[in-house]
Order: C-alpha cells, then sequence, then structure tokens
C-alpha cells in the first residue's frame, strides 16, 4: 500500500510497465514522425531515404548522387548529425558486440529488465537515462571523469541534483576513469585505487561527435575545427553555397539549435539578412526534477571579468510550486551584468522549468533592461511567478 498524504492519494499494488512505456514511446515518435513528413509533402519537399554522397562542385553547382540518380544544386545544405563517441576502453568494442554495452537509442528500445545500470558519463544524456531507471526502482551508478556531473552547468543545480539522486539510492564516482568493461562488471579508477562494479547493463554515454565521413564531403576540402565543420553565425561554411547545420558544425548539439539554423540558412539564402546568437539558446535536462538553463553561468561570468550580482530565488515562493511539490527544494538563480544591466543567464532547477526558460531565453536575446524585467506581470498562481521573485532581489 502506498500513502500519499501530501496529496490525498492511497493506492495499493501499483505496477510499473516498462514494456508498454517503450511501447507508448513508440507510437509517439512515429506519429511525430508521420507529422513531419506530412508537413514536408505538404510544401512540396522531395524527400530520398536513401544515403546521397557528394562528387563534387563545378561551374553548374554541386553534384549529389542518390538513389541512383545524379543530383544537381546551387546550394547543399549538410546536415549529417553525430554519433556516440566511443572511448579506448579495453573490451568496449566486444561489450557493445554482445548488448552488455548500449547507447542511449538503443536503451531506449531495450524491453529487457535488469536491477543494475552504469553509466558511462554524468553529462546530459547519462543523467537523463540514469534518471529514467532510478525512478522506476534500479540500481544506478555513474562514472565521471569530471569533478560534478552535468559539464557545464551551474554547480548549485548539479548539487541539488545529486542530493535529490542519491536520496534515490543513485551512486556517483566522480573523477573516475573507465579502464575496462569485463564480463557483468565494469573497472574503473580514481585516486583512492581500482574499482569494479558489477551490473547487468552498462550504457555508454561518454558524449557525441559530428558524422564527417561516408558522404563525400572530402571532395569539397570543406574546413574543419576541432572535429566539426566550421560555420560562421550565418552557417557557411569556407566553400561559397555550402552550409552545416546543426551536430555536424559542433556548435550547439540541440534539436532546437538545428531548426533554429536551418532558418538562418534559407534567410541567407534568400538574401535576407540573419544571424544566429548562441548565447541565448536555452537548454534543457529532462531528468525529475527538470533543469534548464540559457546563457552564463557565475563561473563563466567572474571568469570573463565581468561584474555581476547572483541572485537565488527558492521556488517555494511560487505558490502553485508549493501545492504541487510539498517540500522540493528547486530555485530560479539569476545572474545580473551590474554595469550593462542586463541579464547574463538563468539556471533553474524544478518543475516546468523546460517551460520557463524560454520566456529567460526572450528576456536576454532582447536585452531587457531590470527596470522592464520588473514590469512585467506574471499570471497568479503560476510557478512563472518566481522570475518576479527573483528579480526583486536585484538591485
Amino acid at each position: 500500500m502506498l500513502h500519499c498524504s501530501d496529496y490525498a492519494i492511497s493506492a495499493q499494488d501499483l505496477r510499473y510497465d516498462h514494456r508498454a512505456a517503450l511501447a507508448r514511446k513508440e507510437q509517439i515518435v512515429a506519429t511525430l514522425v508521420s507529422g513531419v513528413a506530412a508537413t514536408l509533402d505538404s510544401c512540396g519537399v522531395e524527400v530520398f531515404r536513401d544515403h546521397a554522397v557528394i562528387l563534387g562542385k563545378d561551374e553548374s553547382g554541386f553534384s549529389i548522387f542518390v538513389a541512383g540518380t545524379r543530383k544537381t544544386c546551387k546550394n547543399l545544405v549538410v546536415a549529417t548529425g553525430s554519433s556516440p563517441l566511443f572511448p579506448p576502453i579495453s573490451g568496449l568494442p566486444e561489450a557493445y558486440k554482445k548488448g552488455f554495452v548500449s547507447t542511449n537509442q538503443e536503451l531506449l528500445s531495450d524491453p529487457s529488465e535488469f536491477e543494475t545500470l552504469v553509466c558511462i558519463g554524468g553529462g546530459i544524456i547519462g543523467l537523463e537515462m540514469a534518471c529514467y531507471y532510478a525512478t522506476i526502482g534500479k540500481n544506478v551508478h555513474i562514472v565521471e571523469m569530471l569533478p560534478k556531473i552535468a559539464g557545464s552547468t551551474d554547480k548549485d543545480i548539479c548539487s541539488t541534483l545529486m542530493k535529490t539522486y542519491k536520496k534515490l539510492g543513485m551512486q556517483f564516482h566522480l573523477e573516475a576513469k573507465v579502464d575496462e568493461i569485463r564480463q557483468n562488471e565494469l573497472v574503473y579508477s580514481d585516486a583512492k585505487g581500482t574499482h569494479s562494479i558489477a551490473c547487468d547493463k552498462i550504457l555508454l554515454a561518454a558524449g557525441r561527435r559530428p558524422n564527417l565521413s561516408g558522404f563525400g564531403l572530402q571532395t569539397l576540402h570543406v574546413t574543419c575545427q576541432n572535429g566539426a565543420i566550421a560555420t560562421d553565425e550565418c552557417l557557411r561554411t569556407n566553400v561559397p553555397n555550402l552550409y552545416a547545420i546543426g551536430d555536424c558544425n559542433g556548435k550547439v548539439m540541440l534539436a532546437h539549435t538545428a531548426y533554429r539554423e536551418a532558418e538562418a540558412v534559407i534567410h541567407t539564402i534568400l538574401g535576407t539578412p540573419d544571424a544566429i546568437r548562441y548565447d541565448t539558446i536555452p537548454s534543457v535536462i529532462y531528468t525529475t526534477p527538470e533543469v534548464a538553463f540559457v546563457g552564463m553561468t557565475e563561473e563563466q561570468a567572474k571568469a570573463a571579468g565581468i561584474r555581476c550580482q547572483v541572485v537565488k530565488a527558492p521556488m517555494m515562493l511560487s505558490g502553485r510550486y508549493v501545492c504541487e511539490n510539498g517540500r522540493g527544494n528547486g530555485f530560479c538563480k539569476i545572474v545580473y551584468d551590474i554595469d550593462r544591466q542586463v541579464l547574463l543567464g538563468v539556471h533553474i532547477i524544478g518543475s516546468y522549468a523546460s517551460e520557463l526558460i524560454c520566456a529567460a531565453a526572450i528576456m536576454l536575446q532582447q536585452q531587457l533592461p531590470l527596470e522592464a524585467l520588473k514590469r512585467i506581470v506574471f499570471p497568479h498562481p503560476t510557478v512563472s511567478e518566481i522570475y518576479r521573485e527573483a528579480f526583486s532581489l536585484l538591485n
């Protein structure tokens, strides 16, 4: 029997059906994919579901070989995405081939039941997957090389997220290097020595790298930097009329970034001025609680020599948050430029963070001054009122 007295709920014999969850996921994905296909069709876009190869470029434009035919075009947009990064770990190739190691894409389609999961990498992908399995009662370990999880995410948010999941039993092994993968165990080392974790499944979430080979990019002599296609703020490469969007340019590997980049490319081709501001693109970590952020962290601002004020407003200042989260420990953290009197960054952990961050992105994009921010009216009762509370702390 489960009692949730804070929410007036009592239930018995609750069970979670992992297979049913995966089936629903597949259904939703199919619906969304068919929707995109229908939109393309309605716009008259010709789609080839085949492997395409760039043959080169001459005075007539680019030559592409696809579906057994040669196509030519004046403008070419490369959007080849990225692939999981496979570090040189002993035993990894063999374990991956056997299915003991999976990437997030494969794990999201795996209906098998297991009790213990080890995540190689404590970045966004690793955290989201770890969160899901810890929430449904699995034993989860995260092995991360850095001294904190979630990469460059605000340190206070990382600390709060770790505390939350430690209460669920999740174990974190930071500043740790994976040395070997053996049968049913992972071996790692840290300052204290060498250790092993017995497990049923390993998630490889050590990062992603742009897809640059296998489609003839080398025929165009494209400039690459740090393993990605180099582009300017309009997504132009060093080759005239060649553009690169999405993960392959390595700038901000997020789906909504690619959408915005595609718009900028089309505008550029049509002669309409447009450019990407990567510093105002929001990011979300879909854990529970959610994490969302946009702009600079406190550490980044100080490292850049910017005089900044930092305020942290507890989510408990929002009546709706209190109603829905009880004794939640979420907060909204604001990084404010004292000299320019504009926001530098907003960092949120708590329910609705993924929805709230859009407003913060607009505020940063428009560089709204503090007085304008304080005049914004937020509906009551909503979690968005946390912005008003945070702005009231700025001076």
